[in-house]
């Protein structure tokens, strides 16, 4: 199906010029635009769904008078989200003369490629960390880290983290530097061209996205697209009409406040959780254990929460922190218009299986998160068959407050053991007020249990999930008596002791 809906052209910048491309379908990938109309075959296109990384870019951005650059899995990532940024390929870091850039050279040097169908996704996530790194070297704890999004199934990863901290001290030979200032001023050079019918849509300011929502109930929201992606990739959806609200200047800001932090709808994950972190340092690991940078980089805190996966693993984390949303539309006065605000505690979002509380012609723009208070005992667990860039079977986030060895405050969301991600209630009731002892914690788990009933499916069986969410509380119970052994961020590793 071809969308009848104007399209108006996606223009980007590659090597410092601008690309311009027509007739690009709104739901048409950045991978399809850069293989196939721009036939640069060396992003490879390996799961199709964010997993591997063999599709990763870098994009550049002007924020702040200033170039930010992402790695970003290509495959999901529609195009015309890229439209005013600058697109890095594997295929753009070599000099003219053939001298490779050093994140190329340091694979080379430290044989960090077999087969090569993951390569130039290593490259891209590499280049992105040189990029970013402002000169210093890179650790091998951070690069592993950064390169959780991308997977190999050759090296056994010690090369490539090898060439992670090389590469810094090789020369950058003439000619395939990225030249900061030159690029800036393009990107600034480039000129939006809006369009208020165009099939894709992707307002710059609050009130203008919220009223081309009340024009076009109808047409797919996306932010990130890290989810809408796999419903072109995978489920082959077609969408007559997007609506992106990534541009939207006011939604991509963190304000703090005295009380709370509001979070923006378009404020990516990576930046929405270390501003999170930076006010509650146990969240780091967790934070990292959120799917892979690339996928991070590219999908939003507001994203996850209204898609309302019941195995997204923010939702019990913010649950747990008492977060609220602030939901938004555009209502229509004598003056002409204004918004209209409505807030609500995000468990009270949910309505059933990815259904809501929104009107259609309502967004969710705002995640509001109350700040640090009394000292409190805080815990999210994330059980997963793999450690990094894995899909949680079992979400679990816990936290408490103790008066007089006894429980003052809790509160508990849970994901990954009903329709939606819940606020766990019963089990609350059965802690709050009580001795906060190895007795209440016996009485509560068997609440914890009886409160969801759990699926069996690709990720574990319905009777390990009822296992380990009872459990989960224990390890919790455990760890506030001070044993840290149970936790595997906690395990140091032969090669780290070596």
């Amino acid at each position: 199906m071809t969308s009848e809906i104007a399209s108006r052209p996606l223009t980007f910048l590659r090597r410092g010029q601008p690309v311009t491309l027509g007739n690009v379908p709104p739901d048409r990938t950045l991978l399809e635009v850069l293989r196939e109309d721009l036939h640069l075959s060396a992003t490879k296109e390996g799961c199709g769904e964010g997993d591997c990384g063999a599709c990763t870019v870098v994009l550049a951005e002007a924020v702040g008078g200033q170039l930010q650059y992402k790695a970003v899995n290509s495959c999901i990532r529609l195009a015309h989200s890229v439209a005013g940024m600058a697109v890095f390929t594997a295929d753009d870091l070599a000099a003219p003369s053939g001298a490779l850039h050093p994140v190329q050279e340091a694979l080379v040097q430290c044989h960090g490629s077999q087969c090569g169908f993951c390569t130039p996704g290593f490259v891209m996530s590499l280049f992105g960390m040189y990029q970013n790194s402002a000169g210093q070297p890179i650790g091998r704890e951070q690069a592993q880290v950064d390169l959780s999004g991308n997977l190999c199934r050759c090296t056994g990863y010690r090369p490539i983290l090898d060439a992670a901290e090389t590469m810094h001290s090789l020369p950058l030979p003439a000619g395939c530097a990225v030249d900061g200032p030159t690029t800036l001023a393009a990107l600034q050079a480039l000129k939006p061209q809006p369009s208020e019918d165009a099939a894709y849509l992707r307002p710059t300011t609050l009130a203008s996205l919220l009223q081309q929502r009340a024009r076009f109930p109808q047409a797919q929201v996306v932010a990130g697209c890290t989810d809408v992606g796999l419903w072109v990739t995978k489920l082959h959806k077609r969408f007559e009409r997007v609506l992106d609200v990534t541009a939207t200047h006011e939604l991509r800001q963190i304000h703090t406040h005295p009380d709370h932090i509001a979070i923006g709808a378009a404020v990516s994950l990576t930046d929405a959780f270390a501003a999170l972190v930076q006010e509650r340092p146990q969240l780091k690991t967790f934070s990292q254990r959120f799917a892979g940078l690339p996928v991070r980089n590219a999908g939003t805190l507001g994203g996850n929460v209204a898609n309302g996966s019941p195995i997204g693993d923010s939702m019990p984390l913010l649950i747990a922190l008492g977060a609220r949303v602030e939901l938004m539309r555009w209502q229509a006065t004598p003056e002409g218009g204004e918004i209209a605000p409505r807030e609500l505690p995000l468990e009270d979002l949910y309505t059933g299986y990815r259904t809501n509380v929104m009107q259609a012609d309502e967004l969710l723009c705002w995640i509001k998160v109350p700040r640090p208070g009394s000292p409190a005992f805080m815990r999210v667990y994330k059980i997963s068959k793999r450690f990094d860039d894995d899909i949680s079977a079992v979400c679990l986030a816990i936290q408490m407050t103790l008066q007089d060895g006894a429980v003052q405050h809790i509160s508990i969301g849970a994901g990954g053991v009903a329709a939606t991600p819940a606020r766990a209630r019963q089990a609350e009731a059965a802690l709050r007020g009580q001795p906060w002892n190895a007795d209440t914690v016996m009485t509560a788990m068997a609440a914890l249990r009886a409160e969801f009933q759990p699926i069996s499916d690709m990720r574990a069986s319905a009777t390990y999930r009822h296992t380990v969410l009872g459990n989960l509380l224990q390890r919790f119970w455990l760890e506030s008596q001070g044993m840290t052994a149970i936790n595997l961020e906690n395990i140091q590793t032969l090669e780290a002791l070596a």
